[in-house]
């Protein structure tokens, strides 16, 4: 699950520990309900209920302070490198995704993006499909007799067209809707079905929070937390063996700006969740909010690499050697060693 947007990380995961959060941040949490309290140092944002749950199952991970290479603040730039897995932005051409597909065996090498295109992470090499619910009414079945014969012979249309009906075969009927809830049973109703794909993406919008954060995020929160709630009840028994990343292009300024938000910052809050994570903590090598520590002088400064993250994330949980994804993944970006221990073998 992308967060695309720039999601503020210490709004998310907030550290309350730390003695100049309160100065920085103070005025924006307000008179927010407490949230729960995971250690010493880290509160969870109160919108985040069924989340918290799922960390007391030991089914959540956190990972903060965590950044991809990008180091710079344009949306643009920043998720082409969290999607293309590049050390700059326009040099990859692929996705990690698509390339991570090309590592499973033939007969488990398939992916579907929840999107009405095939988000970069996932375009490459291997043909991926997409779907997205659609108002509009179903097309008659004679109607898609006719066009299926009509483009039988065709050597280029032919694949594709058989291609999207077969992604339409795989919908559970879930209706047009589009809200979280909806798109979360609706990417499980691919995920169960046996001829399905084994990787799914979704894309969610609206992280970008210069003004009025508190309501904003709010909302932003309440929806993820209900979108993996309902991913997760629909998955049924699937969801021991199933890992959710959630991850964004970078995170936001440490202080809160003059219209009650925050500025494009650098580092921000990776999740891990599902009933394959090994959860329950927070991993951080915390860098201070004090002003000598903040980078730029004024963002959260980055002692995790997402690149690591992922790449040990996804090594362990589709039983890949963890160097030959990070290489794989990562060739030009990848400095640090995959992250390991962070799904149960």
């Amino acid at each position: 699950i992308i967060q695309r947007g720039a999601a503020d990380g210490l709004d998310i995961l907030r550290p309350t520990g730390d003695p100049a959060f309160a100065g920085l941040r103070g005025r924006l949490i307000g008179d927010d309900a407490p949230g729960t309290k995971l250690d010493g140092m880290f509160t969870l944002h109160p919108a985040l209920v069924e989340m918290a749950r799922m960390y007391g199952m030991g089914q959540a991970l956190f990972v903060h302070a965590v950044a991809s290479p990008y180091r710079d603040r344009s949306h643009f730039d920043g998720q082409n490198v969290l999607e293309t897995g590049g050390a700059q932005p326009y040099v990859v051409r692929d996705g990690w995704l698509n390339r991570l597909v090309a590592m499973l065996p033939r007969a488990e090498a398939e992916a579907i993006a929840i999107a009405p295109t095939v988000p970069t992470a996932l375009r490459g090499s291997v043909q991926v499909a997409s779907y997205a619910p659609s108002a509009l009414p179903s097309a008659a079945d004679d109607l898609m007799t006719r066009v299926t014969a009509l483009y039988d012979a065709d050597p280029q249309l032919h694949p594709v067209w058989a291609s999207a009906l077969e992604t339409k075969g795989l919908a559970t009927d879930v209706g047009a809707r589009q809200d979280p809830a909806s798109l979360g049973r609706l990417t499980a109703s691919f995920l169960t079905k046996p001829a399905g794909p084994r990787i799914a993406m979704l894309e969610t919008l609206g992280w970008d929070t210069h003004n009025a954060q508190s309501g904003r995020l709010t909302n932003q929160l309440r929806n993820l937390d209900s979108m993996l709630a309902a991913l997760r009840d629909g998955l049924g028994a699937t969801w021991a063996m199933t890992t959710v990343l959630v991850a964004t292009e970078f995170g936001r300024t440490a202080a809160v700006n003059g219209t009650g938000g925050t500025d494009h910052g650098t580092g921000s809050v990776a999740m891990l969740v599902g009933g394959a994570v090994q959860g329950g903590r927070v991993i951080a090598d915390w860098p201070g909010l004090a002003a000598p520590k903040l980078y730029d002088a004024r963002d959260l400064r980055p002692t995790a690499a997402l690149d690591a993250l992922i790449a040990g994330a996804a090594a362990e949980s589709l039983s890949l050697d963890p160097a030959r994804v990070g290489q794989t993944l990562f060739a030009q970006a990848t400095r640090d060693r995959p992250m390991t221990g962070l799904i149960a073998s």
